[in-house]
């Protein structure tokens, strides 16, 4: 018998009761935390994973129309080949290609015109051994079929836009729909110079020691450069 009168068993009833009961609870509170795990991991919610920017080698396209009648480029068709060309790297080695159509109404033409746009090249650093003129089978000979004007670059993009294969308004699990943020990564890959900064920065130049004292002397003036006076158009 204990002081209370009472059996020693039915004394710790209580406290196993009690044990029981955090035991539940803490089995609870575990269920719970792990279901909100759960269901937050499982929200992919970045445009950056969606619609990633690639640097990979894609060829650069530009088809050049031509008339039957037609013996050369016009001033504003020339511009436009001068400006796809630009865009050609010279010291890749890539062929610049330029197909000709074969069996076509303007197919005399259209040799004309690949031998001008060739000569173009040449007089913009293209090397005359990467030049390669081909023909291509017209499907339509009655067509006047194009000149085209081909070559491979590295550049930086993404995949196609405009995929909508939910609807948009279905927003219960709080996720980003399918095309969102895709025309910003596209812009962002169309707005780089130079594709391989996407992949890591460049090697650092060497620090000119005279330019960055004299830098911290003018600064510690308070004092403005000459060049950054010229180009301000802040007169007080």
């Amino acid at each position: 018998m204990t002081q209370a009168g009472l059996p020693k068993r039915a004394a710790n009833r209580p406290s196993v009761t009690a044990a029981v009961l955090i035991t539940l609870s803490a089995a609870l509170l575990a269920g719970c935390a792990k279901r909100h795990h759960i269901t937050v991991g499982s929200i992919p919610d970045d445009y950056r994973t969606n619609h990633p920017i690639v640097v990979a080698e894609r060829d650069q396209v530009l088809d050049v129309p031509v008339g039957a009648s037609t013996s050369k480029l016009s001033y504003a068709q020339r511009q436009v080949v001068a400006g796809h060309i630009s865009g050609y790297e010279k010291d890749s080695g890539a062929a610049l290609r330029i197909l000709v159509p074969s069996g076509s109404l303007n197919a005399g033409a259209a040799s004309f015109v690949a031998e001008e746009i060739a000569e173009l090249a040449r007089s913009q650093g293209v090397h005359s051994g990467l030049i390669l003129i081909s023909h291509y089978s017209v499907a339509q000979p009655d067509a006047s079929a194009p000149v085209r004007v081909a070559y491979a670059a590295i550049t930086a993009g993404t995949g196609p836009c405009g995929r909508w294969p939910e609807d948009i308004l279905e927003t219960s699990e709080n996720r980003h729909y399918a095309n969102f943020g895709c025309a910003y990564q596209k812009n962002l890959a169309a707005q780089l110079d130079n594709p391989m900064d996407i992949l890591g920065p460049r090697k650092r130049t060497e620090i000119d020691p005279e330019n960055r004292s004299a830098a911290i002397e003018l600064y510690k003036t308070r004092g403005v450069t000459e060049e950054f006076s010229a180009a301000s158009e802040v007169n007080y």
